[in-house]
């Protein structure tokens, strides 16, 4: 059996080469309608008004809004909305945790989640919103503040680079206990009304940690991105042999599983994982984007960027 290609590497020249895809790709419209045609307005200063719709008169409505052309073709009184164009600013949160340097098939999970972060920081800079991230690992975590241009996303890939150098042999026991302490440190570094885009696999996030992530998904804009890799779904047929690479050692070793319960306990412990963060992001209102390891990543956050959690 021909082993399958890996990619273990962040590569530097890869993600700068994201930009193209990143400003070529459609966007979302972000700008928010604003409540100024009505009796409240946003308390966000913005970059300007910009027109909406119009739609029919409530009370409340402020009279300088009227559109007076609607109102005298229909008899019926008017009035417009706008849109407020605010700058915003993008945080990325990213795990790299000992269990983000595997994979079986495709890229690991951390060189996915470096893509989808890099290819969403492109995208923010091209509607001129600002960078940051937070970065962290069981010993350590970086930070960088919200930040304009591309200077920004490009210190983001070193970043991302410097943790993806880190040897899976010397990594230590992963550390449940980080994740927590990184979602703290994100809540501070978060500009009020902005995106969040967390990349992680986010193994051991407990009760609390779901408490926090609604908290953000209040504030702000927030997407869970789950990159995973295929041999976490499901395990081999009876009879299969599926090539693994074993870490800290060359070369691939074959795994063999027979016993159709060993299986299936193993599919139920990821779709209860997989699915309870499904959940949790509707309940939360948050985005959902899974992706598995042999796919696009930035694929995955086109085809969820307009929608809320499926």
């Amino acid at each position: 059996m021909t082993p399958p290609v890996l990619e273990s590497v962040i590569d530097i020249d890869e993600l700068l080469a994201l930009r193209h895809a990143a400003h070529a790709a459609p966007h979302a419209a972000r700008r928010q309608v604003s409540s100024s045609a009505g009796g409240h307005r946003a308390p966000l200063k913005g970059r300007g008004m910009e027109f909406a719709e119009t739609r029919l008169y409530q009370a409340g409505d402020e009279v300088r809004h009227m559109d007076w052309r609607v109102t005298a073709r229909t008899g019926k009184p008017h009035v417009k909305l706008f849109r407020e164009e605010r700058e915003r600013a993008l945080m990325v949160w990213i795990d790299c945790r000992r269990p983000m340097f595997h994979a079986t098939r495709g890229r690991e999970k951390i060189v996915q989640a470096a893509r989808a972060a890099t290819f969403a920081a492109w995208s923010a800079v091209g509607q001129g919103d600002r960078i940051g991230a937070l970065l962290f690992s069981e010993q350590n975590h970086a930070e960088l503040r919200p930040a304009r241009g591309d200077r920004a996303v490009i210190a983001l890939i070193r970043a991302l680079h410097r943790f993806g150098q880190m040897e899976t042999t010397t990594l230590p026991t992963p550390d449940e206990g980080a994740l927590a302490l990184a979602l703290a440190r994100l809540d501070r570094l978060v500009l009020p009304g902005g995106e969040v885009l967390l990349c992680s696999d986010f193994r051991g996030l407990r009760d609390p940690d779901h408490a926090q992530l609604a908290q953000l998904a209040r504030r702000h804009d927030v997407t869970l991105f789950l990159p995973h890799d295929p041999l976490e779904r499901s395990l081999p047929p009876a009879g299969g042999r599926y090539p693994i690479a074993a870490p800290g050692t060359p070369g691939q070793r074959l795994l063999l599983v027979d016993d159709p319960t060993i299986r299936q306990a193993h599919a139920a412990r990821f779709a209860a994982r997989h699915d309870g963060l499904r959940d949790l992001c509707q309940r939360i209102g948050a985005r959902f984007v899974s992706v598995s390891t042999d796919a696009e990543a930035t694929t995955g956050l086109l085809a969820n960027h307009h929608g809320r959690a499926a």
